[in-house]
């Protein structure tokens, strides 16, 4: 595996998890045609790492563009556009396509965004190369979002998780998991996790939304994921994470009352959408006890942070609502 992108918590720190000091590692003109780049994925690929990356343009066109790093932290994005091939369908029709997912399973990279067809459903393509790409059938009637797919299947079944929405700013949002026998026709949906009660824990209270690919570990799925509260400024995003039974992922074991990170920095805090934490992919190795998350910041740009997995996993189980 590639080494992954790390940095030593600061001295200071009490946190479960930390800024790099260099963020944001891309900004919002990273290419020539981009007003923002954010709430991209990335996985380990060849030498170094692959991502699919949320570029919106100055007309504010939402699309996804493949980019290469030999570190995890300089990126090389394309200037153009993914553009899509037939995979298990002919209907590739996508108005828009953002917030993207990527996972290698079994034989190939699958990925996931939100895609246009009618409004937003759950789009599904694959690659081997990130050079040419497949577009499948959606996976949902509209509208949905923050489609997020398990690294293996579960009882033989692919899984993916996934967030219900309506055609504009969802005012809600609860976390909902699927099946698949191949990876074309979608059901067996069950409820996995709904916002927090606000007395509870106020950060999460309106809406709630799966994050980066789940992490298998001995206690079960790691799942990181976005919460948010409607404040007098309009929503506030920040993350945090539960803990999923293995064998039957609907089933929440631990979920942190407090977040994990939240809108603190400037760069979070001010953009074309303020104070918004949205994680969207991690890389982790588990021999060397690593986690490093990607976000998109403020809806502009893209951050890094980082955590021993063994102590997120801990904090998880000790905060847990």
């Amino acid at each position: 595996m590639s080494t992954i992108p790390w940095q030593d918590k600061p001295e200071n720190s009490t946190d479960v998890m930390w800024r790099y000091s260099e963020n944001p590692i891309i900004d919002r003109y990273a290419i020539p045609s981009s007003n923002s780049i954010f709430n991209s994925a990335v996985v380990p690929f060849e030498d170094g790492f692959a991502g699919v990356f949320r570029c919106d343009n100055k007309a504010v066109q939402m699309n996804i563009f493949a980019g290469f790093s030999k570190n995890g932290i300089d990126w090389d994005i394309n200037h153009e556009p993914i553009v899509m091939q037939a995979g298990n369908t002919d209907m590739i029709e996508s108005a828009y396509k953002y917030d993207p997912r990527v996972v290698w399973i079994e034989d190939r990279y699958w990925i996931t965004w939100c895609n246009g067809y009618n409004g937003p459903t759950i789009g599904i393509g694959y690659t081997f190369d990130f050079k040419e790409f497949f577009q499948c059938e959606n996976a949902f009637l509209p509208f949905n979002r923050n489609g997020v797919l398990f690294p293996q299947k579960i009882n033989g079944k692919y899984a993916m998780l996934s967030r219900p929405s309506d055609n504009g700013h969802t005012p809600f949002g609860d976390i909902w998991i699927s099946y698949s026998p191949d990876m074309k026709f979608w059901g067996e949906h069950r409820l996995v996790m709904k916002p927090s009660p606000f007395e509870q824990s106020a950060w999460q209270c309106t809406k709630v939304g799966a994050g980066p690919i789940p992490i298998l570990t001995e206690e079960g799925w790691l799942m990181l994921y976005h919460g948010v509260i409607n404040t007098c400024n309009g929503f506030r995003y920040a993350m945090g994470a539960a803990i999923l039974d293995t064998d039957a992922p609907d089933q929440v074991k631990y979920r942190t009352q407090p977040y994990l990170l939240g809108p603190a920095e400037i760069y979070e805090q001010v953009g074309d959408v303020g104070n918004v934490v949205f994680p969207c992919a991690a890389l982790h190795n588990i021999e060397q006890d690593k986690l490093a998350v990607y976000y998109g910041a403020a809806d502009t740009v893209v951050a890094i942070a980082f955590g021993k997995l063994s102590e997120v996993i801990q904090f998880t189980k000790d905060n847990s609502l």
